[in-house]
């Protein structure tokens, strides 16, 4: 299925393993003390531990490269059996052959072997059937579904939104519809409401939040196919189509199924979730030490920022994050209270060309405004956004509505991934940057040549700017 749902697969996958080293450890312990009437592992012990090590490091091993999770949310009851069976038996047969080839096999009771499958058995089967309801449950309460705009003909939209909707996994939302060749904005079908017709299509996707989009059109043109499918791509939006187009080249393109029907994906770019889950696991990291790092600071900045002007410590303002979703992003105020309102009288002197603002000797901010920015301590408070997922550590600037509202389709696809607290443009010589387009270039060489060594890679010159204040105005 698509990438964006990666972050539900990861939930899956390590939960899943979490488990299975529970139910292995527990198990082996059970067999232990059936066989000698004990749980300790006494006097042969360290045999018994070397064993119980392997047995983990295999269910490891297993799990991450074999697949183990996949599909494991909709895996029947003889299916998930025949999935614990072999890779119960692959652990037994690799530990037999371990302790044959270190000749400890007369150290170590084969009864307690077979102790272990027996129970290791019972206890996953029922730990997973147990896991499965719950992480059902949390899956489709979780707030981070994909949503999916279907396109189609009138003729076919009932029939589609009722399979759709009865297969589509909890995973995704189908938030809205398009009927291809008749006006019926405004209407519901199958309760899902009509957002747009073929006239008026790109013009509201641009200005909804949508992460995917679901084709079925048989009866439209190759070549009109082509331009739907390329003008979702450029806005960085996956696109599943019902049969293979040729002629479209996007960087990621795989068949696969779609709520049963078989489709081929396109999508501008794509992330492993195993490192997505790295990319994750930094931000809540990096995330925490800046909140400590905030805390020990805000003291010190409040006052100083009270002592100047009136008003709040703290500024906020909604912005643009992936996809279209809104979220509320925090700094530290760094400018008069009435700043809003006198930048319509500044945008006469913006410095830079399109749809940022930027003046050098902005009369909106204050004397600490200016101290705070130039060390970028005004953006500490941004680490809350990080932890909370709104936004990552490394990504791309997150536009203001009033900026989102005037992208073009080209400019929508920066917004295809989280947005970032820095990123390529960040320290890339941002001062020197007086075109919008210019910002755009950094971000989609970002998204395009994404990799964990280049988020590592900014992180650090984003240190080395910060330390040295170059960039920031």
């Amino acid at each position: 299925m698509a990438q964006a749902n990666q972050k539900h697969k990861i939930v899956e996958t390590y939960c899943l393993l979490a488990v299975d080293v529970f139910c292995i450890i527990v198990s082996f312990f059970m067999a232990n003390a059936i066989r000698h009437l004990s749980f300790s592992l006494r006097g042969q012990d360290s045999v018994y531990m070397v064993v119980l090590f392997f047995l983990i490091l295999i269910c490891v091993l297993y799990s991450t490269f074999l697949d183990y999770s996949r599909d494991y949310i909709k895996r029947g009851y003889c299916v998930e059996f025949a999935a614990i069976t072999k890779m119960n038996l692959v652990m037994v047969i690799v530990v037999t052959f371990g302790l044959f080839f270190m000749k400890e096999a007369n150290s170590f009771s084969r009864l307690v072997l077979f102790y272990f499958v027996a129970v290791n058995e019972v206890i996953m089967y029922v730990i997973h059937w147990i896991l499965k309801k719950y992480l059902r449950i949390y899956l489709q309460a979780h707030r981070g579904k994909s949503k999916v705009m279907v396109i189609t003909e009138m003729e076919y939209a009932d029939k589609i939104l009722k399979k759709l909707l009865d297969n589509t996994e909890y995973t995704y939302e189908i938030n809205c519809a398009v009927i291809w060749d008749e006006s019926l904005a405004g209407q519901t079908v199958r309760e899902v409401p009509v957002v747009a017709g073929k006239s008026d299509l790109m013009d509201v996707s641009k200005q909804i939040a949508l992460d995917e989009v679901f084709i079925y059109l048989p009866n439209e043109k190759k070549k009109q196919i082509e331009q739907l499918i390329h003008d979702f791509e450029e806005m960085g939006v996956i696109c599943h189509y019902n049969i293979d187009v040729a002629g479209i080249d996007v960087k990621t393109r795989y068949v696969g199924e779609f709520a049963g029907y078989t489709v081929v994906t396109y999508a501008s770019s794509a992330i492993d979730y195993k490192h997505y889950f790295i990319k994750r696991s930094m931000d809540i990291i990096g995330g925490l030490f800046g909140i400590l790092i905030t805390s020990i600071l805000f003291p010190f900045i409040a006052i100083a920022v009270k002592i100047e002007s009136k008003g709040p410590i703290l500024f906020s303002q909604i912005r643009v994050g992936k996809n279209g979703r809104r979220f509320k992003i925090y700094k530290f105020r760094s400018m008069y209270l009435n700043a809003e309102e006198r930048k319509k009288e500044l945008e006469e002197k913006n410095e830079i060309s399109g749809l940022m603002f930027k003046m050098k000797d902005d009369p909106r901010v204050t004397k600490v405004g200016r101290f705070i920015r130039k060390t970028s301590i005004d953006e500490l408070p941004q680490f809350y956004n990080v932890l909370k997922g709104d936004m990552s550590l490394v990504g791309t600037r997150p536009p203001t509505v009033d900026e989102f509202e005037n992208y073009s389709l080209y400019y929508r696809r920066r917004l295809c991934i989280t947005p970032g607290l820095t990123g390529l443009w960040q320290v890339s010589g941002r001062s020197n940057v007086d075109n919008f387009d210019d910002v755009v270039k950094y971000d989609l060489q970002y998204i395009d040549y994404w990799s964990l060594s280049l988020d590592i890679k900014i992180l650090f010159r984003t240190i080395a700017v910060v330390i040295f204040g170059k960039g920031a105005k």
